[in-house]
């Protein structure tokens, strides 16, 4: 079957690899398992056999129909043609209940994938995923806050999942090889906010005006306007929620979550205004 490059599609096939991504899940014959991107169903012949209920997102017509007529005899298996983006989660995880996610991202959108899981893991549906990316990009998620590959991505991954990096496969793994290497990570669902005293969405917001500008620092950052009908903080303002365990010319890359939740705590009685 021909590879269709605007999928961004690279296939593995190293055995011993999607054996490994399979493990790391864990043990899942209770569990309900969505799949991102099975492709010809490399991973996918492994879940089916192990978990109670394995549901395969499929956006390319012609690998769903390949992996129904090819799953056609596993009743505990669902091909869902569709765009991962717009697939709604609560919809697939039975109430009560949480999923667990395995996939090879697509390199083109997996920050934006990476976001609806985490929104997800915020509303209790998802539990662990094991996902395959770009090498670069797992750095960025699992980066340490004083790192150079440490920035948005990283602070929002670990506002909301234990990140556990797994293996990285060259480029023989697929079929056609990509450019790049591909770094596997563990997710643990365990979001924050409450631990932190802090608002998802609110925080959220906050942590995306923080890493605006990277060569910016933290208070200038934050006395930028976020958008056109929202205005930044003052100096006066900064100055009298600023604590004393971030430095006054910090950068946020600099900084972990526990300080960066304590400033934004601080501002709250100015923050409907501001955000």
């Amino acid at each position: 079957m021909m590879r269709k490059p605007k999928l961004g599609q690279n296939f593995l096939i190293d055995d011993a690899a999607r054996s490994a991504i399979a493990d790391a899940l864990g043990d899942v014959s209770a569990r309900t398992v969505i799949e991102i991107g099975p492709g010809h169903g490399a991973i996918t012949a492994i879940l089916a056999a192990r978990c109670r209920r394995l549901i395969a997102i499929e956006l390319d017509p012609a690998l769903a129909a390949e992996l129904r007529f090819r799953f056609r005899n596993e009743p505990q298996m669902e091909v869902l043609e569709a765009d991962v983006l717009e697939v709604d989660f609560g919809e697939l995880v039975p109430p009560g209940e949480t999923a667990d996610v395995v996939g090879n991202l697509p390199y083109y959108i997996t920050s934006p994938i990476l976001m609806r899981l985490f929104a997800a893991g915020v509303n209790g549906l998802l539990a662990r995923a094991v996902v395959m990316m770009q090498r670069e990009v797992a750095g960025r998620v699992s980066a340490a806050s004083g790192c150079r590959e440490y920035g948005l991505l990283s602070a929002t991954a670990q506002m909301n999942a234990r990140v556990e990096t797994l293996f990285t496969l060259p480029p023989a793994a697929f079929s056609p090889p990509p450019e790049v290497f591909s770094t596997v990570l563990r997710l643990e669902f365990a979001p924050r906010f409450r631990e932190l005293g802090v608002d998802s969405a609110g925080f959220d917001a906050f942590l995306h005006r923080c890493f605006a500008q990277k060569r910016k620092t933290l208070a200038n950052n934050l006395r930028a306007a976020g958008h056109a009908s929202a205005r930044g903080y003052s100096a006066d303002e900064l100055r009298a929620a600023w604590p004393a365990a971030i430095p006054p010319l910090a950068r946020a890359e600099s900084l972990a979550l526990e300080p960066l939740a304590a400033l934004y705590r601080a501002l709250g009685p100015l923050r409907r205004d501001a955000e």
